[in-house]
C-alpha cells in the first residue's frame, strides 16, 4: 500500500517537475505530504526567481512552514523527483522532514547516497528516513529528455 502511494505522489512530483521544464528551468518537482494529503508542492526556480535556493524542494517546505506558520514539519514526507543536493537536505533536516522520497539518483550532487548521505549522519539531531528510486526511470528521463534538447 506504501509503495503505491509513494508513486502516486511522485507523479504530482513528476508533473510539477514538468511546469519547471515548461519555464526552462531544469525538471524536478516535489510534493510535501502530511496525513496523506498534498500541503504544498514547488518546483525549480533559481532562474527565474533569481535565488540560487529556488530548487523545488525549498519552495516547498517554503510554502508549507508558510501555510502552517511554523519552521518545522514533523510527519511530513517531501517526494521530489531528483535526489536532494546538500542545501535541500540539510534544510529537510532543520524541518524536521519525517520521510524523504526520491526519484532519480544524482550522480553529481546527490547529498542522499550518491556523493554522500547527510541523512546518515548520527551526530545530527534528528533522523529523516529515505527512501530511493521511485518511479526513477521516468524521473531521470525527463531530466535526460530536458538537457538533450538544450545540447
Amino acid at each position: 500500500m506504501q509503495a503505491e502511494l509513494d508513486r502516486q505522489f511522485m507523479q504530482q512530483a513528476l508533473d510539477q517537475a514538468k511546469l519547471a521544464a515548461h519555464a526552462g528551468e531544469v525538471p524536478v518537482g516535489a510534493v510535501l505530504v502530511h496525513d496523506g494529503k498534498v500541503i504544498s508542492t514547488g518546483f525549480n526556480q533559481p532562474i527565474s526567481c533569481h535565488d540560487p535556493s529556488a530548487h523545488a524542494e525549498m519552495m516547498a517546505i517554503r510554502a508549507a512552514a508558510q501555510d502552517l506558520a511554523n519552521y518545522r514539519l514533523p510527519g511530513t514526507t517531501l517526494y521530489v523527483t531528483l535526489e536532494p543536493c546538500v542545501m535541500c537536505a540539510g534544510a529537510m533536516l532543520h524541518a524536521r522532514v519525517e520521510r524523504v522520497v526520491f526519484g532519480a539518483h544524482d550522480p553529481k550532487t546527490g547529498a542522499a547516497g550518491s556523493v554522500l548521505n547527510v541523512f546518515s549522519e548520527k551526530q545530527i539531531n534528528h533522523q529523516t528516513q529515505v527512501e530511493g528510486g521511485v518511479m526513477a526511470e521516468e524521473c531521470g528521463q525527463l531530466l535526460r529528455d530536458f538537457f538533450k534538447e538544450r545540447r
